[in-house]
């Protein structure tokens, strides 16, 4: 017998949870399916060595429960994995969420039935369930991806993707060790599996701008004024670009002297967190020139800090300004270059051409290793949605749709998906975000919508092709001016991993997250203008 519900959500991370939890006040019969044999999401899968915040860790709590904001202390400004899950265990028990969460579920099928008016789903052991709110709550980043490297399969030691971490501890004492892949999850693992490793090789395809995290545990008095400034902690994020503490500078870079420049990028090196991209001049990502000038700062670190000259160059971008790519934090990871255990391969000039059943092969030369870890990230943003057969009106494909590029109303409905609501999807602020705070937007705002639906007896929402035709320009016009538009990255869609997925078209909302939400408040406040009910 196939189980009936009002409501499906997909994904029991961050945005699942909470979305499970604002519908049960709505009395909604609402059911879970995850992946996973636990909660967490992200947090879940992703148990590398060195995976931890770079949000600050009250800055990425939900807010929404004061008795949970008093009741929780974070150990550490930047929280590591292992804390961030057993936070979210103990969101997940203190509210009883898990008896409404399916586990070890993951959905392959979704199809709209437009005569019943409700979605059926289908998981890969062929379980199926009805209801009629299906909500994706899936993640931008949640869809690991293998590099395209003849003979992955072949190796006979041990490997590991950082996206899929084993539960069990992984020891690298004494081990050879190889990370491939220098982006967000590659700088925090190879800083920490250099402490140990008898050798480690990083094989670095692009370089990225890295910023030190400056983490520290949280002392008793800091402890007692984060719980006293709760409020204003969250409204500064409300009122920030991409809903971090910090905020942009008012100024330009161009318009202030070079040593006032100086001293100010100084002292946000210096700082904790994204200060030096998010909280920085006004102009660095948008005026190529004022970008130059916190480039070149931050390659005279780099110089500063590798003792190697040759070596500096090579950890040096070439092909990108500061902050035009998601900007990795680091502890120590350019020291890691220093020690006699390290070794820079760069694949500019030596490719891989194959793993081999012991090691790998460049074209210089093959290198034996114990292990292989794969920092070569995810297929972001649509990568979890296109592992999902979602079927629409008419049978239309969600992928196909989207093949070009995916087409959003405010980037939580598809034209010809009625009654599909998809949190933190592409074109929605929360995916370039200090995502919690993102995320409690967009539930709070699916929850407002399914409230109005049940108070006035709508059965059936949809996207008009105009409003989504109209929210997909504008959220191109938002990227326009940014440098990172015009960067090959996940931002746009690049993934050299993932066939098809070659060709540039953006996936986020540049607009920031305050014009983000009073757009969505326009919409709803306008009796939901753009979006036709039954």
């Amino acid at each position: 017998m196939t189980a009936q519900y009002d409501a499906i959500i997909i994904g029991a991370g961050i945005s699942g949870m909470y979305q499970l939890y604002r519908l049960r006040e709505l009395g909604l019969r609402t059911r879970v399916f995850e992946a996973g044999d636990g909660v967490g999401g992200t947090w879940y899968w992703n148990r590398y060595p060195g995976a931890r915040f770079d949000s600050e860790s009250y800055s990425y709590g939900y807010s929404f429960s004061n008795e949970l904001l008093d009741e929780w202390d974070w150990s550490e400004h930047f929280s590591a994995q292992p804390e961030t899950l057993r936070y979210l265990n103990y969101v997940a028990d203190k509210f009883d969420l898990r008896c409404d969460i399916e586990f070890d579920s993951r959905i392959a099928r979704a199809e709209w039935n437009e005569n019943r008016t409700q979605w059926r789903v289908e998981t890969e052991d062929g379980r199926a369930a009805t209801a009629r709110f299906l909500i994706t709550a899936i993640g931008p980043i949640s869809t690991p991806t293998m590099p395209n490297i003849p003979g992955v399969q072949y190796f006979e030691g041990e490997g590991y993707h950082t996206g899929l971490w084993p539960h069990e501890p992984v020891d690298f004492r004494g081990k050879r060790v190889a990370v491939i892949g220098t982006g967000a999850t590659g700088v925090q693992v190879i800083q920490e599996v250099a402490k140990t490793a008898g050798r480690l090789a990083v094989f670095q395809r692009r370089p990225n701008w890295c910023a030190p995290l400056h983490n520290r545990p949280i002392d008793a008095q800091t402890q007692r004024k984060i719980h006293a400034s709760y409020p204003e902690i969250f409204a500064r994020c409300r009122e920030s670009h991409g809903c971090f503490i910090h905020k942009a500078d008012p100024r330009n870079a161009l318009d202030v002297s070079p040593e006032v420049r100086e001293t100010f990028y100084q002292k946000l090196y210096d700082e904790p967190g994204f200060g030096i991209w998010m909280g920085n001049f006004r102009d660095i990502l948008i005026d190529e020139r004022a970008n130059a000038t916190i480039s070149e700062f931050m390659a005279r670190k780099i110089r500063e800090r590798v003792m190697d000259p040759r070596l500096a160059d090579k950890l040096t971008p070439k092909d990108h300004g500061f902050g035009t790519r998601r900007v990795p934090l680091e502890t120590g990871y350019y020291e890691v270059y220093n020690q006699e255990n390290v070794e820079l391969v760069d694949l500019n000039e030596t490719p891989i051409e194959c793993i081999t059943r012991g090691g790998i092969r460049t074209t210089e030369k093959e290198r034996e290793f114990d292990v292989i870890i794969y920092a070569t990230g995810f297929d972001a943003v649509t990568g979890a949605f296109d592992r999902i057969d979602v079927r629409g009106t008419g049978g239309m494909a969600l992928k196909e749709k989207w093949a070009g590029g995916p087409k959003t109303h405010l980037g939580l409905q598809v034209q010809g998906f009625p009654n599909l609501l998809t949190l933190v999807g592409p074109h929605n602020a929360a995916t370039f975000c200090n995502i919690p705070r993102c995320i409690e937007q967009n539930v709070e705002w699916v929850t407002a919508l399914m409230q109005f639906m049940l108070e006035h007896g709508r059965t059936r929402v949809e996207a008009s092709a105009e409003a989504e035709a109209a929210w997909t320009e504008h959220v191109y016009q938002t990227a326009e001016r940014m440098l990172f538009s015009k960067i090959d990255s996940w931002f746009m869609g690049i993934n050299s991993n993932v066939p098809g997925k070659q060709t540039r078209h953006f996936l986020l909302y540049a607009g920031g997250a305050p014009a983000y939400r009073e757009k969505c408040d326009e919409v709803a406040a306008s009796g939901y203008r753009g979006m036709a009910f039954e």
